[in-house]
């Protein structure tokens, strides 16, 4: 279960009695079907960071509110998991240490953790690797432990920050495609950050463009396309065009 709903979101940063701030975000609603890949695109400043911040509990809206299967998320859990682009994972914790953890602090019993482990690993394709430490692994092997330790804990969110931005640009498609495999496997609800155009086409079942500050959705699109996408499908071309022409219609850019 994982169906997003967001509705009438708004966020003011530095607002005092209701004076002044800075708006990030205003008036946004979209709803995600369950297990469907949605992407929110756009330049920075235009409050992206600031609608998955609040998707993940660390922030709350000033109005409005973000709900999965109609519950009103308040803050973090093991129900709505974020992958940063930093990995963020324990450098002193070996790879099945790490994924294990999430499953530790749900209280999963020992059994149960470390079979679930052993799936996740070798699902990312890490199976080999279990007892090398986050220094022994290349940045795209750190983002595949990333990834296995936020779907250990069967999370109904999946939230995502640029989380490729880090790699070349070799490794980035390499991943994205490796994101799509795991993610067939692993249904989820997924929320993606996200500059890259292509990377919204290659991953997405839906992409919500937004404006520039504050933040709204400019529009909300529904990518029927099959999965592998092709990037010369004159289909993936045409709502790249689209794509691009929506966000540079914003900043006065051709």
């Amino acid at each position: 279960m994982g169906q997003l709903t967001v509705k009438g979101l708004s966020k003011v940063y530095g607002q005092t009695a209701g004076v002044g701030g800075v708006v990030a975000l205003r008036d946004v609603s979209f709803e995600v079907p369950d297990n469907q890949f949605c992407s929110i695109l756009g330049h920075s400043g235009c409050g992206k960071t600031s609608l998955l911040n609040i998707a993940a509990g660390f922030e709350q809206p000033t109005g409005g509110q973000i709900m999965v299967d109609g519950e009103q998320i308040s803050a973090p859990g093991w129900r709505n998991t974020m992958i940063f682009q930093e990995y963020a994972l324990f450098p002193w914790m070996s790879v099945f240490q790490n994924i294990v953890f999430g499953l530790e602090m749900k209280g999963v019993g020992s059994g149960d953790r470390s079979a679930t482990t052993s799936h996740f690993i070798k699902l990312v394709g890490l199976e080999g690797f279990e007892n090398k430490y986050p220094h022994q692994l290349s940045g795209g092997m750190r983002q595949r432990v990333a990834i296995a330790r936020a779907l250990a804990v069967r999370p109904n969110l999946l939230l995502m920050d640029e989380p490729f931005a880090a790699l070349d640009e070799q490794n980035r498609t390499f991943m994205q495609e490796e994101l799509v495999r795991i993610w067939q496997k692993e249904p989820k609800t997924v929320m993606l950050v996200t500059h890259s155009i292509d990377e919204a086409i290659k991953l997405s079942d839906c992409i919500a463009v937004m404006t520039k500050r504050p933040g709204r959705v400019k529009e909300f699109i529904e990518v029927d396309l099959p999965r592998p996408r092709d990037e010369d499908d004159n289909r993936y071309l045409a709502l790249k065009r689209k794509l691009r022409d929506l966000i540079h219609d914003e900043v006065g850019e051709r």
